[in-house]
């Protein structure tokens, strides 16, 4: 089957919601239109979708809600399936092709579907031993672990303290800095201390039982995936960072003064927002295919219970990625 005469339907099952608010906002139809792939996107048939905070908050009203035009909203940005059509006859990404990518939610409709047009720079084959469901759990939150350290330009032998090393952006983290040589110190609940050790931390803090920067050699960085949300973590890392040192924070909203605290400080700060990278996606497939990157799924839920999916995420300490399986 090539490319110009593959089939799409006209309609597909979807998960979509109203108006912002809380999880139960969320509702399944099958009458949503099956996107059209234009110009380089590609369409894709997909089997599993995943969750990031970035869902949850832009479902409530906060993440980058600003950015959706018109309601019912289908949002999700990790996917893997099947390609279905592809922009032309000689491109590498051709019908039965398994990939896995992220969409650049809300410019584009979500993953919370049967189908997805993605832009081919976004999209990469999936890798050969992941199910689908944990390949879909891998893109956002491996490129984010990924960028994250490049903006903080973390080498071999720096020391590189990481908040939630054990969620979905930080056991991706903990892994790769631990891959490029640093000394890796991830905080975390008691329960994944040894987890923690297993993805490679060389120190590990349980941060319900002491204050984190109790103790602590100075570091030369932080990746920080709080930020103020909780107990001031952020504000109180600048406490720990050597001088001259950087500060990463990734997630949006979470520390409204960060750049006037980072300076005040005599810290390098800078935000980071990921942004969807076939080239870097080929690099976290070569890890992942040779066993050096694993991911970690805490559950996997079917498309009809995206409502409890988002709660579990909600309800916070979610060790790894949730997925969502598609019909």
């Amino acid at each position: 089957m090539t490319s110009a005469d593959s089939p799409r339907p006209h309609t597909m099952l979807a998960a979509v919601y109203d108006t912002p608010g809380p999880a139960q906002n969320l509702r399944l139809t099958d009458e949503v239109s099956v996107p059209f792939a234009l110009s380089d996107e590609v369409l894709v048939r997909v089997h599993a979708s995943a969750l990031n905070p970035i869902d949850t908050k832009t479902r409530a009203g906060r993440g980058v809600a600003s950015g959706i035009v018109r309601y019912p909203a289908l949002i999700g940005s990790d996917f893997a399936g099947v390609v279905v059509r592809a922009p032309y006859e000689a491109h590498p990404l051709q019908p039965g092709t398994e990939v896995y990518g992220m969409l650049p939610v809300p410019r584009v409709s979500g993953s919370y579907a049967q189908y997805v047009a993605a832009p081919s720079l976004s999209i990469a084959p999936k890798p050969d031993n992941l199910s689908f469901t944990e390949a879909a759990a891998v893109p956002l939150a491996a490129m984010t672990a990924w960028g994250a350290l490049d903006a903080a330009e973390i080498e071999s032998g720096q020391r590189v303290l990481i908040h939630a090393g054990a969620g979905g952006v930080g056991h991706f983290a903990v892994q790769l800095a631990a891959l490029r040589g640093a000394h890796v110190i991830a905080t975390g609940s008691a329960h994944n201390l040894d987890f923690l050790r297993e993805l490679g931390a060389a120190e590990v803090i349980d941060y319900t039982a002491r204050n984190f920067e109790d103790g602590l050699a100075p570091v030369d960085a932080v990746i920080d995936l709080i930020g103020n949300v909780h107990a001031n973590t952020g504000s109180r890392s600048l406490g720990v960072i050597v001088e001259g040192g950087v500060i990463v924070n990734v997630p949006s909203g979470s520390w409204p003064e960060f750049a006037a605290e980072a300076e005040a400080a005599g810290v390098r700060g800078t935000h980071y927002k990921v942004s969807p990278d076939a080239r870097v996606l080929e690099q976290i497939t070569a890890l992942i295919e040779s066993d050096q990157l694993r991911v970690v799924l805490a559950d996997t839920y079917p498309l009809e219970r995206i409502v409890e999916a988002h709660e579990a995420l909600e309800a916070g300490h979610t060790r790894g990625k949730i997925a969502i399986s598609i019909p």
